[in-house]
C-alpha cells in the first residue's frame, strides 16, 4: 500500500519556483526585449487552480499527415490497377497500400517537417517502393503462379509507384506550404542569447516556414535594455501564459532541451499543452533524454532542424495498465475484504461513527475526483483541506494510530482504483490548495499529472514519505512518468509489498 501517509515536508531543498531561476545576460545584438507587459494574466480570479494545474489540451494543428496517407494510399491503388501485363486483382490494392503506409512511418515519412520536399525524400520513397513490390511479388507467385510478375513488370512497378508516390506527396506539400503561409501556427523560441534571436528573425522573415514567433523563452537568461520587439520570457508562469493566450502551438529550441534542467522541465510543459517541439541546432545536437530526434534531414533558412518527438505513447500498454488495475484491485478487494471489515469495526467501536473519510484530491490532468480512507481521526474537521498533516494529532486514537502506520487506512482506494479515479501505481493524489501551491514553487509539480494518480509509486519506494522534499517527490514521478513500462509498475508493487510485509513481521 502507500507508503507516504506520515507528514511531508512541503519545502523543496534548493527548489527555486518559476519566478526564481538565475539569469544571465544574451548577446548585445539580440533581437528581443524584456516586456512585463506583453503576456497578460488571466482575466479573472483562479476559481480553481488545481483543475487547471495540468489540462490536455488539444491544440488545432495543420494535418499533415492524413493528406500524405491518402496521397500514398492513391498512388498504390493506381499502381496496381495501372500496371500494365500484370492482371492483379483489385482487391491486391488494399494490403499493398497498407504495407506501404506502414514501410513509409517507418522510414520516419510521416513525422514533422518544416521545409518538406518530394525529391529529397525520393530515395527513401524509392527503397520502401522496392522491399514493398518485391514481397507483393513473392506472395503472388505463391499464391497464383499463373499471375507471378516478371523482372521487367516488377521494375515498371517500382518505379511506377515512386513516380506517383513522389508526385502526390509534392502536390500535398505545395498545398501545405501555401496554407502555412497563409494560416502561420504561433511559435516560442527557447534558448540563450543570439541564437535565439536569430532563429527568430529567420521565422520571421521567411513565412514559408509556417511558424510565427511570437516571443523568446529562457528561464535561465534574463534580457538587458531595448533589444527588439519580442517580449522575453524568463519565467514558467510567464511562458505558460504566452502559450495559452497566443495559441502557441510550436516551441523551436535552439539547444538539446537536456542542456539545462529548467529547459528540459519546459520540455513537459510544451507537452501538456499540445505543442510540436523542434530543435534547431547549427552545432549540431547530442542525444536528448527522454526524447527521441528524427533523422531525415530538414533545414530552417541554413539552421539544421529535426522534430523533437516524445517517446511513443503506447496506447495498447496503457490500456493493459487499466485492466491489470482493475482486475488486481477488484481481487485484492476481495481478499482483503475480512481485513476490511476488521479495520472498520475497530474504527466504529473505537471513534464512533464515520468509518469512512472522503476528501478532494487531484488527479489526471487536474480533475478532482474524492478519494477514500478509513477514518484515522476522532473528529474529521481535524482533516480540513488546507492542513498539510494531521500525524501526531491528540484526537488521534490508537487504533488511527496504527492504520496510519500499516497504511490500511489506504485499503478503500483499491475502489477508486476499481472505478477509475486512480492507479495501482502513479504519483501520489494531492489536495487542490496544495497542488496549487507546490505548482507556483516547483515547475515540474504540475507535470505529475500528465499520468493517473496511484496508491503507491517510485517516490514512495524510493523513501521520499514522511518529512522529504516535494521537490524530489516530483522529480522521481515525472521520472516515472518518462521512463514508464508495465514492468516497472509490477516492480514498483513488488517493492510496496516487500515493504508492507517487512511492518508487519517486524511488528513495527
Amino acid at each position: 500500500m502507500t507508503m507516504d501517509s506520515a507528514p511531508a515536508r512541503h519545502t523543496g531543498q534548493g527548489g527555486t519556483g518559476p519566478a526564481g531561476g538565475s539569469a544571465f545576460a544574451p548577446a548585445p545584438h539580440a533581437t528581443a526585449r524584456r516586456s512585463a507587459t506583453a503576456i497578460h494574466p488571466p482575466r479573472g480570479p483562479r476559481t480553481d487552480q488545481a483543475r487547471s494545474a495540468v489540462r490536455q489540451h488539444r491544440v488545432r494543428r495543420r494535418g499533415r499527415v492524413f493528406p500524405l496517407l491518402t496521397a500514398d494510399a492513391l498512388a498504390a491503388v493506381l499502381a496496381v490497377t495501372t500496371l500494365p501485363g500484370a492482371g492483379l486483382p483489385a482487391l491486391t490494392a488494399v494490403p499493398v497500400a497498407g504495407l506501404l503506409a506502414a514501410l513509409h512511418a517507418q522510414a520516419g515519412l510521416y513525422r514533422p517537417r518544416l521545409a518538406p520536399s518530394a525529391l529529397l525524400e525520393l530515395p527513401a520513397v524509392a527503397g520502401r517502393s522496392a522491399v514493398l513490390w518485391c514481397g507483393t511479388a513473392a506472395v503472388v507467385a505463391a499464391v497464383e503462379p499463373a499471375r507471378a510478375l516478371g523482372w521487367s513488370a516488377l521494375l515498371t512497378a517500382v518505379c511506377l509507384q515512386v513516380l506517383l508516390a513522389c508526385a502526390g506527396r509534392g502536390f500535398v506539400n505545395q498545398l501545405q506550404r501555401r496554407s502555412a503561409v497563409r494560416r502561420p501556427a504561433s511559435a516560442l523560441v527557447v534558448g540563450p542569447g543570439a541564437g535565439a534571436s536569430a532563429v527568430a528573425a529567420a521565422l520571421h522573415g521567411r513565412p514559408e516556414f509556417g511558424l510565427r514567433p511570437v516571443g523568446l523563452a529562457d528561464t535561465a537568461a534574463a534580457a538587458d535594455g531595448d533589444t527588439g520587439v519580442l517580449p522575453f520570457l524568463a519565467t514558467h508562469e510567464d511562458i505558460r501564459r504566452a502559450v495559452i493566450q497566443n495559441s502557441v502551438t510550436h516551441a523551436v529550441f535552439t539547444r538539446p532541451p537536456e542542456a539545462d534542467e529548467r529547459t528540459a522541465s519546459l520540455v513537459r510543459l510544451f507537452h501538456d499543452h499540445g505543442c510540436r517541439l523542434w530543435l534547431a541546432d547549427p552545432a549540431g545536437t547530442a542525444k536528448i533524454t527522454g526524447m527521441r530526434v528524427a533523422h531525415p534531414a530538414d533545414q530552417l533558412w541554413g539552421y539544421a532542424v529535426q522534430p523533437l518527438l516524445p517517446r511513443p505513447a503506447r496506447p495498447v500498454e496503457r490500456w493493459a495498465k487499466r485492466g491489470i488495475d482493475s482486475l488486481l484491485a477488484l481481487v485484492a478487494l476481495i481478499a482483503a475484504a475480512p481485513v476490511m471489515g476488521l479495520c472498520a469495526l475497530a474504527v466504529r467501536l473505537w471513534d464512533g461513527p464515520g468509518v469512512i473519510f472522503r476528501q478532494e484530491r487531484v488527479g489526471l490532468y487536474g480533475r478532482p475526483f474524492t478519494l477514500l480512507k478509513f477514518r484515522t481521526l476522532r473528529a474529521d474537521e481535524h482533516e480540513s483541506a488546507t492542513r498539510w498533516t494531521v500525524a501526531g494529532d491528540r484526537g488521534m486514537s490508537p487504533v488511527g494510530s496504527f492504520l496510519r502506520k500499516s497504511s490500511l487506512d489506504e485499503l478503500p482506494q483499491l475502489w477508486n482504483v476499481v472505478r477509475g479515479d486512480m492507479s495501482l501505481v502513479g504519483p501520489r493524489p494531492e489536495r487542490p490548495f496544495f497542488v496549487a501551491k507546490f505548482s507556483t514553487v516547483h515547475p515540474g509539480y504540475e507535470a505529475r499529472h500528465r499520468m493517473p494518480v496511484g496508491i503507491t509509486g517510485l517516490a514512495q519506494i524510493n523513501g521520499l514519505r514522511g518529512d522529504t522534499s516535494i521537490e524530489d517527490r516530483a522529480r522521481f514521478d515525472n521520472h516515472y512518468i518518462d521512463t514508464w513500462s508495465l514492468w516497472q509498475d509490477l516492480w514498483i508493487l513488488a517493492r510496496t509489498a516487500a515493504f508492507f510485509f517487512r511492518f508487519r513481521l517486524g511488528g513495527s
